[in-house]
């Protein structure tokens, strides 16, 4: 069993929608590694959303190139919570929340309290943006 067969099995028994590179550490070397998760992108088994931080993919309803099976908003917090970050909603989230205003923001924010990062981190043409309001993650 080579390890892009090792890897697409543990994939299927994975929960979890997101993972990362560190996950398949042990499974071979850095450059077979990168070559076996090079070729599961190549064939629209996963997708990449950052450095060494992939998803499951299927294919879109309307093009039929492998998309995320989960929106980018849904898959960050679960990408930050594996990497040991706390996120807090940002501040435009929280007033829509507090019934504040009927505006939703319309990009993805995430406020990372006073943490400040600079992973560059979605798929396609939506990235996450970050915010850094301690006071609003009280």
């Amino acid at each position: 069993m080579n390890l892009k067969d090792k890897l697409t099995s543990s994939l299927r028994k994975r929960r979890s929608d997101v993972f990362l590179r560190a996950d398949f550490a042990g499974l071979g070397s850095e450059a077979q590694l990168s070559r076996a998760l090079r070729e599961l992108v190549d064939a629209g088994t996963i997708v990449k959303l950052g450095v060494g931080v992939y998803a499951k993919a299927k294919p879109s309803a309307l093009s039929g190139k492998p998309i995320p099976v989960r929106p980018v908003e849904v898959l960050a917090p679960q990408v930050f919570k594996r990497l040991g970050v706390k996120t807090y909603p940002s501040r435009l989230v929280a007033a829509y929340n507090a019934g504040a205003t009927t505006q939703l923001p319309a990009n993805v924010v995430i406020n990372t309290g006073n943490r400040r990062i600079a992973r560059k981190l979605g798929f396609g043409r939506q990235f996450i943006q970050y915010e850094n309001n301690f006071e609003s993650a009280i």
